[in-house]
């Protein structure tokens, strides 16, 4: 089973276009909403909360997940990984992210080298794209700006409203200042707020999105390691937990990406609470 974890809704906008490309396979997704955004807390806490997200999807049934959360990928991926796949366990299972794909498609596309990030303060302080791009293309100029209130706003259905939209206005006008050509949403509950970056950036500017490119990389991924994809189970199952209120999660699933969805199962992930 394929594993999408997140730290809310975002990796809705993952999971919708991976599922639309790989059908067949099945799929859990877990959204850690009682503790997003994940942004705004200590890289201590972030690798913890990966690492019992991760706990939890290996013990239920994944072989392969996927960090779809930007923060997850960029300030705990590693470690997790580190721990998580030792020996034997690193043939049987696997954990990849969303950074380099995005990284990989922002170097190909920025025709100028100028390449703008928006992101949660942590994904932006860990300077992870900056690092990934570096290494596809060190003559590209990263510029970043985090934008912290964006995840708080779209998990409380704000998104849309004008105070919403002013707040990213001001975040942007730092970025169109530097001549970026391209701009990643380095973060998967932005492009729930897509058209308004579009509108604000205005037809020049590329967006890049983590969803498609995370998509088109798992794809070629089990292309390339038919060891990991004749072990997923492929009945076109889809199961959804969240850490919060499944029915509001039911409700924004349907409302925002018209994804008719069972009813979540409410997780407990802090086991020492338990």
């Amino acid at each position: 089973m394929i594993a999408i974890f997140d730290s809310g809704y975002g990796g809705l906008t993952v999971l919708k276009p991976i599922i639309e490309l790989l059908p067949q396979y099945d799929y859990l997704y877990l959204g850690d909403n009682g503790r997003a955004p994940y942004g705004n807390h200590s890289r201590e806490n972030i690798i913890a909360f990966a690492n019992q997200a991760v706990e939890y999807l290996f013990a239920h049934g994944s072989t392969l997940i996927i960090f779809a959360c930007n923060t997850a990928s960029a300030v705990a991926l590693r470690k997790v990984q580190e721990k998580y796949l030792k020996g034997k366990e690193e043939k049987d299972r696997k954990i990849l992210g969303v950074l380099l794909p995005v990284a990989e498609q922002a170097a190909l596309s920025s025709k100028n080298g100028r390449v703008g990030v928006v992101g949660t303060k942590a994904t932006i302080n860990s300077k992870a794209y900056e690092r990934g791009i570096a290494k596809l293309n060190p003559k590209i100029k990263v510029f970043s700006k985090a934008c912290p209130l964006l995840v708080p706003f779209i998990e409380e259905n704000w998104h849309n409203k004008p105070e919403a939209i002013s707040i990213l206005k001001k975040y942007l006008r730092p970025l169109k200042s530097c001549n970026i050509d391209t701009l990643i949403l380095g973060c998967t509950h932005y492009p729930f707020m897509e058209k308004h970056f579009r509108r604000l950036m205005g037809r020049r500017i590329k967006l890049i999105l983590s969803g498609p490119e995370t998509a088109a990389s798992l794809k070629e991924y089990l292309a390339r390691h038919p060891e990991i994809e004749k072990k997923l189970s492929k009945k076109g199952i889809r199961h959804y937990l969240t850490s919060d209120d499944p029915l509001k999660f039911q409700k924004f699933a349907q409302s925002h990406l018209k994804m008719k969805i069972k009813m979540p199962e409410r997780v407990e992930l802090d086991l020492s609470s338990q």
